[in-house]
C-alpha cells in the first residue's frame, strides 16, 4: 500500500504546485516586474493553496520517520521546516505579504516543487525519469535556492518589522517575537551554503549515475543469477544473501532459516535476522561453529566463478581446479636502516608514544572509548619492543593499500610485507615508493619477470592483481611463496555495496587455503563497530549506568526520541542471550541500517572463517576497529556530519586514519605474541564468537546510552546546531545592542 500512497501523495502536491505556479507566472510583467511580484501573494486562491500545498510537506517527515522514503530525518526536518516558518511569517505578516521578495519566494518555490514531485512521480511509475525532467531536477537549484533563500529571508526581515506580526504573543513580548523571527535569517547564513553544497553533491552522483559505463560481462568470482520479478536473469545479491544467511541460521534452527528465504522487505528487515543467527551461535559453541561453516559453505557452493572464455563453474570448484596460468614474483627492499621499535600514534597534534601513549590509551580506558583489554593490548606493546621487531615476519596484506590497513606502520617498523592490490600502476607507484623509503621489504605478484622491466614505471604497469578474477591464481602464488615461513594473513580490502561481499568471499577463500595448506599461518581483521557482538558484562553495565545519567544529552536523547516515535536514541543495552548451559552473554546490536545487508554479510562472513580457523588451532586477530574518517566514509555527507556530532554521547570518539592504523597494528602485534591473548587458540572460550569481545577499540559504541543507528541524525542536528549558535549569538548581541540604542 506505500507505493499507490506516495504516487496519490506526489500527484496531488505536483498538481498544487503547478496551479501556484500557474497563477504565479501568468500574473508576472517584466516591465512592472517589482510591482507584479510584490502583488502576487494577492492572487484570488493563491495564497490558500500555497498554505495548504507547502504544510502539505509536513507529511515528507513523517514518511522519513516512518521508513516510507529513505531521506534522512534532520535533513528532511530542517528543509521543511525553513519553509514552514516562512509560510507562517507571510500569513500573520501583511508587511512581508505585498513586497517583491514574497513573489520570488513563491514562484522559485514553485517551480522547484513542480518539478520535484514530478521527477518523484515517474521514480515510482516507470522508474527512470525522462533527461529533460531528470536535468532540471539537478539543476534548476542554482537559480531556484539562491532566488527562493532570497525571498524567503526577504518576509522575515519584513515580518520583523510588522507589529501585527511583533503583537501575535500579546503586548509586551514584542522582543521575543523579534528576536524568535531574526534568529532565522541568522541561521541560513551557515545553513544556506550546506544545503546549496548537497544539492550540488547529489547532482554529482545521480549524473555520474545516469552515465555511468555499461559494466562489462562477468568474470572472476560473481554473484549467481537469479530470476527476477519480471522473469528476467540477473545477478543480484538479495537472493543470494539470503540464501547464504538461511544456510547458516538453518543448519541450527530449520525454522529460522526459512523465515529469512520469505522475507520481502530484505532491505531494511534483515538486522533482526543477524541478531537471530547470534542469538542461535550463543546456545552451544557446536551451534556457533555449524552456523559458520554453514554459511560459507553456502556461499563457495552458490556463487560462481566465471573464466576469461565466459564458461562459468561454483567458485567451490573454481577453487580446486588446477591453473597454468602463474604470477611472477617482484621484490623491492628498503633503503633506509632499520628505525627504532616503537610504536607512535599521531593524536591531537602529537606524536604520542612511551608514557605519553599510555597515559593517553588509559584516558580511552576510563572515558569508556576503548575496552580495557583493548588498553592492556596497546600497553603491552609499548612495554615490549621486541614485538616490534618484524625483521623476520612476514605480512599477507589483501588489500595493501587500504585506508584502515597497517602497511604504513609494518614498512616503518621493517617487516616484510607481501602486498596483494589491484593491477593499477599509480597504487604501486605508491606502494613501492613507501616501501623504498623504510626499512622493511615489499614483495607482490607480477605478470612478467621483474628483470624483464626496463625501468620503475614498466615494474608499476606489471605489478598487482584482481581478488576477483585471479583467486586461484593468488592462492597458488602464496602458497609457493616463501615456503617455511609463517604467514600473517591480513584481510584489509574494501569495497562499496555487493563488491563488499564478492571481495570478502575472495579474501577469504585465500585464508581458507593457507590456514588448512601452510602451517603457521595466522589470521588478522578488522571488525566494524557497526556490527552484533558479543561483549563483556562491564562494558554492557556502563551502557545502562550511561543511559540513567541525567544531563542535557540525556534530555536531548529523550526528546529525540519521543519525536521520532521510538526511533531514535534508543536504548543500547539489551537483555543478555541465555544458552543452553545456562550461562549468559551479553551483546550489543551496532548494525547501521544505512550501510546495508551487503556491508553486514561481507563483514560476517569474516567473523564465520575467524572462528572456523581458530577452532582448527589457528592463531586469529580480529578486533574491533573504531569509526574513522576515512576518505570513503566522509564523502557521504551524512557520515561526515554526523561524525562531527558523535562526540557529544560519550564515550564516543571519532578517530582519525592515522590512529586507527597506529593502535590496532599495536592490538595486532600484541595478538601475535602474548600467550595469554584470546587470538591464541589454546585459550578457551565459552564460545567462539566471544573471540570478537576483546581487544575491543570500539570508538564509544559499546558503551554509549545509545544505539549506534539511532543517533546519526541527533548527530547531524548537533553539528548543524553548533555551526549556527556562533551566528546566533552574534545576531542576539546585534539585536541587544540596538534594542538598548533605541530605549
Amino acid at each position: 500500500m506505500s507505493k499507490p500512497y506516495l504516487i496519490a501523495y506526489n500527484v496531488a502536491c505536483c498538481l498544487g504546485w503547478s496551479y501556484v505556479l500557474f497563477l504565479s507566472v501568468t500574473s508576472v510583467c517584466p516591465v512592472h516586474l517589482k510591482q507584479t511580484l510584490a502583488a502576487i501573494w494577492d492572487i484570488p486562491n493563491l495564497s490558500t493553496v500555497l498554505t495548504y500545498v507547502q504544510t502539505a510537506a509536513l507529511l515528507e517527515i513523517v514518511h522519513s520517520m516512518v521508513g516510507l522514503v529513505r531521506s534522512p530525518v534532520v535533513t528532511t526536518s530542517m528543509q521543511v521546516s525553513s519553509r514552514i516558518f516562512a509560510i507562517f511569517a507571510i500569513n500573520f505578516a501583511p508587511t512581508s505579504q505585498n513586497q517583491w521578495g514574497a513573489g520570488l519566494m513563491i514562484i522559485s518555490w514553485s517551480l522547484v516543487e513542480v518539478v520535484r514531485y514530478a521527477f518523484y512521480v515517474f521514480t515510482l511509475t516507470r522508474g527512470k525519469v525522462p533527461y529533460p525532467l531528470f536535468w532540471l531536477r539537478y539543476s534548476l537549484f542554482y537559480v531556484l535556492y539562491p532566488s527562493g533563500i532570497t525571498g524567503e529571508l526577504s518576509v522575515f526581515l519584513a515580518a520583523a518589522k510588522d507589529e501585527q506580526f511583533l503583537n501575535l504573543l500579546g503586548p509586551g513580548n514584542e522582543t521575543l517575537v523579534y528576536y524568535l523571527i531574526m534568529a532565522l535569517p541568522i541561521i541560513y547564513i551557515p545553513g544556506s551554503p550546506i544545503m546549496i553544497m548537497n544539492m550540488v553533491g547529489n547532482r554529482k552522483s545521480s549524473f555520474k549515475k545516469r552515465f555511468a559505463k555499461p559494466p562489462p560481462p562477468p568474470r572472476g568470482l560473481v554473484f549467481p543469477k537469479v530470476v527476477g520479478k519480471k522473469g528476467k536473469e540477473d545477478r543480484s545479491s538479495t537472493p543470494t544473501a539470503k540464501a547464504v544467511l538461511a544456510a547458516a541460521v538453518g543448519a541450527v534452527n530449520k525454522e529460522k532459516g526459512e523465515k529469512i528465504l520469505k522475507l520481502k522487505n530484505w532491505r531494511f528487515g534483515y538486522v533482526k535476522h543477524f541478531m537471530g543467527m547470534v542469538e542461535e551461535q550463543c546456545r552451544s559453541p557446536e551451534s556457533a561453529l555449524a552456523v559458520a561453516k554453514a554459511g560459507l559453505a553456502k556461499a563457495y557452493e552458490i556463487f560462481e566463478f566465471v573464466a576469461p572464455d565466459g564458461t562459468s563453474c561454483s567458485f567451490e570448484e573454481a577453487m580446486k581446479a588446477k591453473n597454468h596460468d602463474k604470477f611472477h614474483t617482484g621484490f623491492i627492499h628498503g633503503e633506509k636502516p632499520k628505525a627504532s621499535n616503537k610504536i607512535e600514534v599521531p593524536y591531537n597534534g602529537k606524536n604520542l608514544s612511551g608514557e605519553e601513549l599510555k597515559a593517553q590509551v588509559r584516558k580511552w580506558v576510563d572515558y569508556g572509548t576503548i575496552e580495557p583489554s583493548a588498553g592492556s593490548a596497546i600497553i603491552n606493546c609499548v612495554d615490549n619492543p621486541g614485538w616490534l621487531d618484524l625483521k623476520d615476519r612476514y605480512f599477507v596484506l589483501l588489500g595493501a593499500g587500504s585506508a584502515m590497513g597497517p602497511f604504513l606502520v609494518l614498512m616503518a617498523l621493517g617487516a616484510n610485507v607481501v602486498a596483494i592490490d589491484l593491477d593499477r600502476p599509480f597504487i604501486w607507484k605508491r606502494l613501492i615508493g613507501i616501501a623504498k623509503k623504510s626499512s622493511g621489504s615489499i614483495t607482490f605478484p607480477m605478470k612478467v619477470e621483474q628483470a624483464s622491466c626496463a625501468d620503475e614505471d614498466a615494474i608499476y604497469a606489471a605489478a598487482g592483481c584482481n581478488l576477483f578474477t585471479h583467486t586461484p591464481i593468488i592462492k597458488d602464488w602464496l602458497l609457493d611463496l616463501y615456503k617455511g615461513k609463517s604467514f600473517t594473513v591480513g584481510s584489509y580490502a574494501y569495497l562499496n555495496g555487493a563488491l563488499h561481499v564478492q571481495v570478502s568471499l575472495a579474501m577469504d577463500a585465500i585464508c581458507r587455503e593457507l590456514t588448512e595448506k601452510r602451517p603457521g599461518t595466522s589470521l588478522a581483521y578488522l571488525c566494524t563497530p557497526t556490527d552484533i557482538h558479543l561483549i563483556p558484562k562491564e562494558a554492557h553495565d556502563a551502557s545502562e549506568q550511561n543511559f540513567k545519567r541525567s544531563d542535557i544529552i540525556k534530555l536531548y536523547g529523550s526528546f529525540m526520541n519521543t519525536i521520532s516515535g521510538g526511533k531514535m536514541c534508543r536504548k543500547n543495552a539489551l537483555k543478555p542471550i541465555v544458552a543452553d548451559d545456562g550461562k549468559e552473554f551479553y551483546v550489543v546490536d551496532g548494525m547501521s541500517v544505512a550501510q546495508g545487508p551487503n556491508y553486514a554479510l561481507a563483514k560476517r562472513m569474516q567473523h564465520w572463517r575467524a572462528i572456523v580457523a581458530h577452532s582448527m588451532g589457528c592463531k586469529v586477530s580480529s578486533n574491533i576497529a573504531p569509526s574513522t574518517s576515512t576518505q570513503s566514509v566522509v564523502q557521504n555527507r551524512t557520515f561526515a556530519w554526523a561524525y562531527e556530532g558523535m562526540p557529544y554521547f560519550e564515550p564516543y570518539e571519532i578517530a582519525t586514519p592515522d590512529v586507527s592504523n597506529n593502535v590496532m597494528s599495536a592490538i595486532l602485534f600484541s595478538d601475535l605474541n602474548d600467550e595469554k591473548s584470546v587470538a591464541n587458540p589454546k585459550n578457551t572460550l565459552d564460545n567462539p564468537n566471544s573471540l570478537f569481545s576483546y581487544g575491543s577499540f570500539h570508538g564509544g559504541t559499546w558503551r554509549c546510552a545509545y544505539k549506534i543507528d539511532s543517533i546519526g541524525e541527533p548527530s547531524v542536528l548537533i553539528y548543524f546546531t553548533k555551526i549556527a549558535l556562533p551566528y546566533l549569538v552574534a545576531g542576539t548581541a546585534i539585536g541587544a545592542a540596538l534594542i538598548m540604542k533605541n530605549m
